[in-house]
């Protein structure tokens, strides 16, 4: 089976390094046009020059800050101003770690704006396009959180939860128009997130790094962290014509680490 996405054009979110730019080189080694989008402009530079253009593909990035969501709001708007895509992955970095005792009111409205309305305008902004021309693929970088909750990351928890839902909502509306909905629950990847959630363990536990790494691998039944490049090949199916009657799931892809049904 060959994934063909010659001619398609997508926006990534958070694809300067990571999870985002493991998703941007099967992407485009699939035929894709990509737009990075990152606020790490000499990151977003390597990744984007690194991608492959064998097919006549044309890549370009733009400068986004998720933490500023009105400041998003207008970045956004002017990319769309002048660029229409088939593809959106909505992905950004994770709010801070913290248990519910550490967390006030003003931090879960910062991460219902980062993990949530942020996603959704720029969802928003998309749609009409996919609408017109009867595709659109929609995936959501999530988490496995969602399902079996973390209790220092609550505010992922939360939020994220919120976003699967709108998501399978969502699926269900646009599905008859050719657009697929689809949000992937992220286990432990290799990922600049995951060493600096593993060093705050090693803090806390006064541990060594390579301890507390030892203790979350214990948890993954494949013993190992996924690579930004495996996350990549389940997104390209999901983008493909092969997963056309596939919308509306929430699918992990954690090496077995999630326990329930």
């Amino acid at each position: 089976m060959e994934i063909n996405l010659n001619g398609k054009k997508a926006l990534i979110g958070a694809s300067s390094a990571g999870i985002g730019a493991g998703i941007a080189q099967v992407l485009a080694s699939c035929g894709v046009s990509v737009t990075l989008a990152s606020r790490h402009e000499e990151k977003l530079q390597r990744t984007c020059e690194s991608l492959d253009t064998s097919k006549g593909q044309v890549h370009q990035y733009i400068l986004v800050d998720y933490n500023d969501h009105e400041a998003y709001k207008k970045q956004i708007t002017h990319y769309f101003e002048s660029n229409k895509v088939d593809i959106l992955i909505n992905n950004s970095n994770g709010p801070q770690a913290g248990t519910i005792d550490q967390k006030n009111l003003a931090d879960y409205q910062h991460a219902f704006e980062l993990l949530f309305q942020n996603h959704c305008y720029t969802t928003s902004c998309a749609l009409p396009y996919m609408l017109a021309n009867r595709y659109g693929r929609i995936i959501n970088v999530s988490s496995s959180t969602v399902k079996e909750p973390v209790s220092n990351l609550v505010l992922s928890n939360t939020i994220r939860t919120a976003l699967i839902s709108w998501s399978k909502s969502l699926a269900v509306d646009v599905a008859k128009d050719g657009v697929t909905v689809n949000s992937i629950l992220t286990g432990l990847f290799d990922t600049d997130r995951i060493q600096s959630l593993t060093k705050l363990d090693a803090q806390r536990l006064g541990i060594s790094y390579e301890e507390a790494l030892q203790l979350r691998l214990k948890q993954v039944p494949a013993q190992r962290l996924g690579k930004p490049e495996e996350y990549g090949y389940l997104v390209a199916f999901l983008c493909s014509e092969y997963a056309g009657y596939l919308t509306g799931t929430n699918i992990p892809l954690d090496g077995g680490m999630l326990k329930g049904l």
